[in-house]
């Protein structure tokens, strides 16, 4: 597995600066949204791959435009702005986890979330949004409900998700766990439309 993912992460840099790929050609009508699954023990190399990226990608492309979201400091961020940070922590000790996805659910409300993560990443100014720390952002945040609510949002402008998990382009499955095992041929046609994402690197 070490190799193969090696051979993926190298191709990561030529396909996020080729012009096809950030001018959305080869995809007819649908959305810029890519996924780069990978295997959950593997998050912290992928982390320093992420960062790798972010400093190679303006010497091979310059000039290109590029913003990178962490999921769990968004949220963190977010929190903090509507003064609910510490206040998640003491709910969380006391009363547990359900009761505190409970009192967020509202405040995270997936249009909301979507309508700030415009905010911060700011589409219409960039060339290409990265998105990382899924994983530690589960479960005050879905991956799969922010994708769908980005729908509107992005516009033209690529999209990559790094996902510590199982994409097949057909269904999303976090942790290789969450997600549909076993379900109907119709219900996984169905959440591929619902998803509509590319796989980044086969």
């Amino acid at each position: 597995m070490t190799g193969a993912l090696t051979h993926r992460l190298n191709q990561i840099l030529p396909k996020l600066t080729s012009d096809d790929f950030l001018s959305t050609r080869g995809i007819g009508n649908e959305i810029a949204f890519y996924i780069f699954d990978y295997p959950p023990e593997e998050e912290l190399r992928v982390r320093e791959h992420i960062r790798f990226l972010l400093e190679h990608l303006p010497k091979h492309k310059p000039g290109l435009r590029v913003v990178h979201v962490n999921l769990f400091d968004f949220l963190i961020d977010y929190l903090k702005e509507r003064e609910l940070l510490e206040k998640s922590f003491k709910k969380q000790r006391e009363e547990g986890n359900d009761a505190l996805l409970k009192a967020l659910k509202g405040i995270l409300h997936e249009e909301k979330i979507a309508k700030r993560f415009a905010d911060i990443a700011r589409p219409e100014e960039h060339d290409l949004v990265l998105i990382s720390g899924v994983g530690s952002a589960y479960p005050l945040l879905r991956s799969h409900t922010l994708l769908s609510n980005l729908h509107a949002i992005m516009g033209q402008t690529p999209l990559v998700m790094f996902y510590p998990g199982k994409y097949d382009a057909l269904t999303l499955r976090l942790f290789g766990k969450t997600g549909l095992a076993g379900g109907a041929a119709e219900e996984r046609r169905k959440r591929a439309n619902y998803y509509r994402a590319f796989r980044l690197i086969e």
